[in-house]
């Protein structure tokens, strides 16, 4: 098991779009590994790799220990695609383990349709509704440089000024290991 530093925001890798893979070797699967590993020790359901510091089109999701979502098992996502969006949205509140105890709510789709490939880089499709198609768009967000304080109102924007600026500044206490290098910062 190793834990990967989580990249916070003001780290120029999150506003980065990441990049295909085109196959899966031995450095990507230890990636995967690792950030379940990252993940689950932060309390989190979903994780992308640049949050990470890995400019790779991953995202791993495991939403099993929420109730009611149990016998969902973990997945990985390589270079994933949403190619279905509902016109019905719904407004739930959300968090991320790259903004540390900030929670906002957030309207997105209620229902979408991914494509993606699968660690034998096989393509699949999945249909998800609730949490999984909340979470799964967080981390697709992540993938294309979109943080989901970017999707609030300016009014919302103004009062977290100073929380993140906190976070930006490492001026707050994180319980997982977080990026301290300057390389990453903006």
């Amino acid at each position: 098991m190793a834990l990967l530093p989580i990249t916070l925001i003001g780290d120029k890798i999150l506003r980065r779009k990441t990049k295909k893979i085109t196959d899966v070797d031995i450095e990507t699967v230890e990636l995967i590994k690792n950030m379940f590993d990252t993940m689950r020790n932060a309390n989190g359901i979903g994780l992308a790799a640049n949050q990470v510091g890995s400019d790779k089109s991953i995202i791993v999701i495991d939403v099993s220990v929420v109730e009611e979502y149990e016998n969902i098992k973990p997945i990985v996502f390589i270079n994933p695609e949403i190619i279905y969006r509902s016109e019905e949205k719904i407004i739930m509140e959300e968090g991320c383990l790259s903004i540390p105890d900030i929670r906002c709510e957030v309207e997105r789709p209620k229902e979408i349709v991914i494509k993606f490939n699968d660690t034998q880089m096989k393509e699949q499709k999945l249909e998800a509704s609730g949490l999984l198609a909340r979470v799964t768009q967080h981390e697709f967000d992540h993938l294309n440089g979109v943080l989901f304080t970017d999707l609030i109102d300016q009014l919302e924007k103004k009062k977290l000024r100073k929380p993140l600026n906190r976070i930006r500044t490492r001026k707050l206490e994180v319980t997982y290991p977080v990026t301290e290098d300057s390389e990453y910062r903006l």
